[in-house]
């Protein structure tokens, strides 16, 4: 009797036959189509296999930061983590997620663009699926009534033509404004929309050599005249420095936007093929964008880590990836992904989104101190809106950020020249 019950409970013991082990996932709670998009993603890896089970955990935006901080210091993190980029390197200077280059392929890593990486002292700690991208939007039969070439990837307007252009247009009388800046923005906006006008220029927010080194960087010559551009677009009234709404493009009150590809579903279903897409302006290095949204990272307190490098495999593929681009509208940053998408494969009515992430997006500086150093340029640039001197308004962000980079001990980042005495 005993000898025949060893097969069966063998066959109860068999791992085949044990329940799949739960993944526990947070993610901000967003849009429907986003939503609805990440459910199926998730449906399908826990169709796909038996061994793990992702289970979605969904907090309210406002509060999804402070959410992960407080569970992080009670140990009640879950496995696996929706982080936006720029906050990355923060909850890896605090130790709450742990480094993805060993947990997940190079064959994985090695196709993102830019905008799908999250970095921190050189290691890679999130992965993201998506991106959008800045443009300057216009129609293609308002420029041509004002006699204005079209930019192009291979001929950007470079900021003087820019500003030639809109100068013209105003005297013209046409427009009372022709730049719309999607001036209702606050926030991060500000960083995410004229740093890349900083890199464009040669300058930048911090020393991306050693995170540390901010004078000369942000309030040199090249920063400082970035900043004397923006300033002169409000002086001159060739943007609103406050305005009543955010529809002065789609109303024709403005002749040109530049926002971002967020935009890319309203507008085309709205103008059609007399939408044009443009680069933003080069400041004498070429044009730049930012890179990076909300990622997937791994906390370092994740008892199933295996399980968690599995799931962000699968929402890496690029069938994962595309189908998620399908139902979002959002730019996917591999070049795989974008070839099996409608909208984003080459000769896509949306290709030039993902030529713009693959050619000119560059992701904001990797250091913990990131959200003080976008909140003191935010500061600057809308004092310099407001008509503050910009090479003042830009020393002033310099000194902000130098005291907290020196209050937060450097944030993990060591001057060559302490290491060499070391």
């Amino acid at each position: 009797m005993k000898r025949a019950l060893l097969p069966v409970l063998a066959i109860v013991a068999s791992p085949a036959l044990a329940a799949p082990i739960d993944i526990t996932v947070w993610r901000h709670d967003t849009g429907d189509a986003e939503m609805v998009a990440s459910r199926n993603m998730v449906d399908r890896f826990n169709r796909a296999q038996d061994k793990w089970k992702v289970v979605v955990e969904t907090i309210p935006q406002g509060t999804y930061t402070e959410s992960i901080t407080a569970a992080s210091l009670v140990g009640h993190l879950p496995c696996v983590m929706a982080i936006d980029q720029p906050a990355v390197p923060n909850f890896a200077w605090a130790g709450t997620i742990r480094p993805l280059d060993r947990l997940l392929p190079a064959s994985v890593v090695q196709p993102l663009l830019p905008g799908g990486r999250g970095t921190y002292r050189g290691r890679l700690y999130s992965v993201g699926q998506f991106d959008v991208v800045l443009a300057l939007f216009a129609r293609r039969s308002r420029l041509a009534a004002e006699g204005i070439r079209v930019a192009t990837i291979e001929q950007p307007y470079s900021a003087r033509e820019l500003y030639d252009i809109l100068l013209k247009v105003k005297r013209a009388g046409h427009y009372r404004y022709p730049l719309d800046l999607n001036g209702k923005s606050t926030g991060e906006w500000f960083s995410y929309a004229f740093s890349p006008w900083l890199e464009s220029a040669g300058a930048d927010l911090i020393d991306r050599g050693n995170y540390l080194r901010v004078d000369g960087v942000l309030n040199g010559d090249a920063a400082v005249g970035v900043a004397r551009y923006y300033g002169r677009l409000f002086r001159d009234r060739l943007a609103e420095r406050n305005p009543a709404d955010d529809k002065s493009f789609e109303q024709g009150r403005s002749l040109l936007q530049y926002t971002g590809s967020w935009k890319a579903r309203d507008y085309s279903e709205r103008f059609g093929a007399d939408l044009v897409v443009m680069p933003p302006p080069d400041f004498g290095h070429g044009p730049r964008i930012g890179a990076a949204s909300w990622q997937w990272a791994v906390s370092s307190s994740c008892p199933y880590p295996a399980g968690a490098a599995a799931f962000l495999e699968h929402v890496l593929s690029a069938p994962e990836m595309a189908g998620f681009s399908h139902m979002t509208g959002l730019v996917p940053v591999t070049a795989d992904a974008a070839a099996l998408t409608t909208h984003y494969r080459p000769g896509g009515a949306w290709r030039i989104y993902f030529d713009f992430a693959a050619r000119y997006a560059r992701p904001r500086p990797a250091t913990p101190g990131y959200p003080a150093i976008s909140a003191a340029f935010e500061k600057a640039m809308a004092d310099v809106r407001a008509g503050k001197d910009a090479a003042e308004a830009m020393d002033e962000a310099v000194e902000t950020i130098e005291h907290d980079i020196a209050r937060n001990g450097g944030y993990g980042f060591i001057r060559r020249e302490a290491v060499a005495r070391q």
